[in-house]
């Protein structure tokens, strides 16, 4: 019988030349520094492989003897120089000039919270999309130079690890991570003691332990309650991202925003700004509340100082995807903070609900009523999510309510490949600081030659498609394949000699994603990927959440499909999708293909991903696609909308998919005008990286963000924290007025309206209010000019503001407009009346409007 094993690790003595190592190692720069990881790619290759890419584990494990080759090697350590030189003075470079003008780094700080975080493969709390856009935020923010905090939660497991067993299941691992391996460190306090401080739970308190991490000048606090002073309930709180029922859920969102808020307070931080990045955050809204209650401020006007300088951006089109918690639930957390509060239980209820008599506790209502700025994260999704949003405003058309949009953008220096930064380095070294600059990549794209362009595109699939041979082959051992299968699957993808169009489909699978859209005509399907002269290949990759059964059925449909003979080898299903795959699909496939249910896609940045590589996207036009289409940098499946039953729908977008792809996509790319290449699509694969990338950007979203939000909140917290609060004071009472007297305003025109004017006369138009005891300055009365189109929908062209004009004999205010129409011939218009004050953050954010 064997005996037991002991591990043992011998690690290496990293001498003083080589210390900077430690530095990269912890900080997270080396995530998207590709120069930083290739120094530890460069001094074990293998090892760095077996690693996972992660450098605190490499720097323990690395052969002595590695290090001291490194160490003798001149090349090498002159490029550690260069590269310690170089992070250095990023960390030292001042900010963006617009970040330098309008943000002051002593007195401005935006705290950013979400529930995940996806900065690179060996920092595991991110499940996807999300975790990967906040990533890209941290990032952005930390490139320009942003006074920025974010704030999270440190799971020991993550998401889980995929993979997919010989039936095609798919089978998650939790595995328990080591703290010593991730690039983190204890947050320690003015004593040099690791910080812990207290949160109260119903009949306990649980002990909260921060840690930090270093996102190149952005500093990332997350919260820990894996510790031997909790119960072991409460120690499970920080174990599994989107783990658990909905009570272990309601106690990670409390920890995350409660918690959050105090344990930047801890920290001595007082930031300017909130930004709550998606519903799951949503309770630092009460916490702050509770806050300014606590110094002596009645409920409604620490709402209203807490929401003045809150920013909330919903991220989900779907009802599903939205946190709502039972009404008891929340009440066994939040009766007695209610209390402290100065509410009953009733009223705080409310905060999360738009229902007469609620049924439930809903996060994203709550961030909405504790927010004064609102956005979807696209385009399309700023107009769903302005509709589903709709109650909270009930008198306002969703096309006017406070719900606005900033379209994602992805961080070019993580997803660029090494060989697109090495190539425009030695030909506009200066391009990062042209990131947005639409005009400099046309230019710096139209100068690659054509076929240097092509060969650059043909090596990352050739590395990406080693990559998917070397996966494909771990899978069919561990699975016990015959060496035939893993043979067949292999054949087209390793052959040497014949150049094979590969069209890649990656992202979380979910229904509504509709991964399974392809193989609606399976006929057809294998007719296109077997033409020896033209071959095609598929690769998915992908996770289900463990509890979403239709979409593990997705995957298990996938590789069953992939098996059958016709399709095996043409149809390839990756397992343990994480953003290392992710770097390699998106660089190196030929086409990105999306085929969401329209309009459920609410951004989607895979594509960006791709797009910003030289890859061409094929997708449906919902989303981020919904503008960055052009016409020329790629194919756009029109959806139908959800009029339509989902088997029409299903049925008609298949078909447009697969004859696109019979039509139009293979014949393009096996077009060889140029011998060996086909100049048309370089130029549409140069049409999709110098339309996307200085589009859909991370540096372009957060400046999107400082620009129309931040500093809006930046400025409220300013104006709404002098004097002790005083105009949140003001603008609640004034709130309180007028919800109790709008229902009573009253008003009518009195003059007699015109239906024809000649050229250069002007138009009157006078309005009686009766304002019921407020003042003129309380109502603003808008006349809208425009015209009617085919369908009858009024088309907005000029707007107008009725004057107050003194009052008629009945005691109503007048209000009065004399103008000349701008447009000629038959128009239209309206007039309305909404509330007004001169401290409201948005016109419309009351929900009140009369129509006349």
């Amino acid at each position: 019988m064997p005996g037991s094993l002991y591990s043992l690790e011998v690690q290496p003595n990293i001498p003083p030349a080589l210390a900077c190592l430690h530095d990269f190692a912890n900080n997270l720069y080396y995530s998207w520094s590709r120069k930083v990881r290739g120094l530890f790619f460069r001094m074990d290759a293998a090892l760095w492989e077996a690693c996972g890419h992660n450098p605190k584990i490499f720097l323990r494990r690395v052969a002595q003897e590695r290090v001291d080759a490194a160490l003798a090697d001149p090349t090498y350590m002159f490029d550690l120089e260069e590269t310690r030189a170089q992070f250095e003075r990023y960390l030292s470079d001042p900010p963006h000039p617009e970040i330098a003008a309008h943000l002051d780094p002593h007195e401005d700080l935006i705290a950013y919270f979400c529930a995940e975080y996806g900065f690179h493969e060996s920092f595991p709390i991110y499940s996807g999309g999300l975790g990967i856009l906040a990533g890209d935020h941290c990032k952005a923010a930390s490139d320009l130079g942003l006074p920025f905090v974010a704030v999270g939660l440190l799971y020991r497991v993550g998401y889980f690890t995929q993979t997919i067993d010989a039936q095609g299941q798919q089978v998650e691992s939790f595995l328990p991570v080591n703290f010593d391996d991730l690039p983190i460190s204890p947050v320690l306090d003015e004593t040099g003691k690791e910080l812990v401080f207290w949160l109260p739970l119903p009949g306990r308190q649980i002990a909260v332990k921060l840690w930090q991490a270093h996102v190149g000048r952005v500093r990332l606090i997350l919260l820990d309650t894996d510790l031997a002073q909790n119960s072991p309930q409460d120690r499970a709180i920080t174990y599994r991202l989107y783990g658990g029922d909905k009570s272990m859920r309601i106690q990670q969102e409390i920890l995350l925003g409660m918690g959050g808020v105090r344990a930047l307070r801890a920290l001595g931080l007082h930031p300017s700004a909130w930004h709550v990045n998606e519903g799951h955050a949503a309770f630092l809204i009460v916490e702050r509340c509770r806050e300014y209650v606590a110094q002596g401020m009645g409920f409604e006007a620490a709402l209203e100082l807490t929401a003045t300088n809150t920013v909330f951006t919903t991220h989900t089109p779907v009802d599903a995807g939205h946190d709502a918690f039972e009404i008891g639930l929340v009440e066994q957390y939040f009766r007695d903070i209610a209390h402290g509060m100065g509410l009953d239980f009733e009223r705080f209820i409310r905060l999360g609900s738009v229902d007469a008599t609620p049924s439930s506790f809903d996060m994203t209502t709550l961030a909405l009523r504790g927010s004064r700025q609102h956005n979807g994260v696209s385009r399309i999704h700023g107009h769903v999510a302005s509709r589903m949003a709709r109650d909270l405003w009930p008198q306002i058309e969703p096309e006017e309510n406070p719900v606005r949009y900033v379209t994602n953008g992805v961080h070019v220096s993580t997803f660029l490949a090494r060989e697109w930064a090495n190539l425009l380095d030695q030909r506009q070294r200066d391009w990062r600081l042209h990131l947005c600059d639409r005009d400099f990549w046309r230019e710096a794209l139209d100068q690659i030659p054509d076929h240097r362009f092509w060969s650059l595109r043909q090596s990352l699939k050739r590395e990406m498609l080693d990559d998917v041979a070397q996966r494909i082959r771990d899978q069919h051992h561990r699975n016990g394949s015959s060496e035939a299968v893993i043979r067949k699957s292999l054949s087209v993808i390793t052959q040497q000699d014949q150049d094979v169009l590969v069209i890649g489909f990656a992202r979380r699978f979910a229904t509504y994603k509709r991964a399974t859209l392809l193989f609606n005509d399976l006929e057809r399907l294998a007719r296109l990927v077997n033409d020896d002269e033209r071959p095609v290949v598929f690769i998915f990759a992908g996770k289900a959440h463990p509890a979403d059964e239709p979409a593990q059925a997705m995957i298990r449909t996938i590789w069953e499909i992939a098996h059958r003979p016709e399709f095996l080898g043409r149809i390839l299903l990756l397992e343990g999708y994480d953003m290392a795959l992710a770097r390699k699909l998106v660089t190196g496939v030929d086409v990105w293909l999306n085929t969401p249910e329209y309009p459920l896609e609410a951004s989607g940045t895979s594509g960006q991903k791709a797009g910003m590589n030289g890859v061409v996207n094929l997708s449906v036009l919902d989303g981020w696609w919904g503008e960055g289409f052009e016409g020329d940098n790629g194919w756009a499946i029109t959806p139908h909308g959800p009029e339509y039953s989902a088997e029409y729908r299903n049925s008609q977008e298949a078909h447009d998919l697969m004859e696109m792809l019979r039509k139009e996509v293979v014949p393009l790319y096996y077009h060889r005008d140029k011998g060996s290449f086909s100049s048309r699509w370089v130029a549409l694969s140069k049409a999709s990286m110098r339309s996307i990338l200085p589009r859909f950007n991370s540096e372009r979203m957060v400046l999107d963000y400082t620009r129309g939000f931040y500093l809006t909140a930046l400025r409220n917290h300013k104006a709404f924290h002098a004097e002790g609060g005083q105009l949140a004071r003001e603008l609640a009472e004034w709130k309180a007025r007028i919800r109790m007297t709008w229902p009573k305003i009253r008003a009518e025109r009195v003059d007699l309206a015109t239906t024809q004017l000649h050229h250069g006369e002007a138009l009157e138009i006078k309005v009686a209010v009766d304002v019921d005891g407020l003042s003129a300055q309380d109502v603003r009365v808008e006349c809208q000019f425009g015209r009617l189109s085919n369908s009858a929908h009024f088309e907005l062209d000029s707007h107008y503001l009725l004057e107050a004009d003194g009052q008629d004999e009945k005691g109503r205010q007048l209000y009065t407009l004399k103008m000349q129409p701008s447009l000629a011939g038959l128009q239209v218009y309206r007039i309305r009346i909404v509330p007004w004050h001169p401290a409201l953050t948005h016109p419309y954010e009351m929900g009140c409007m009369l129509w006349l």
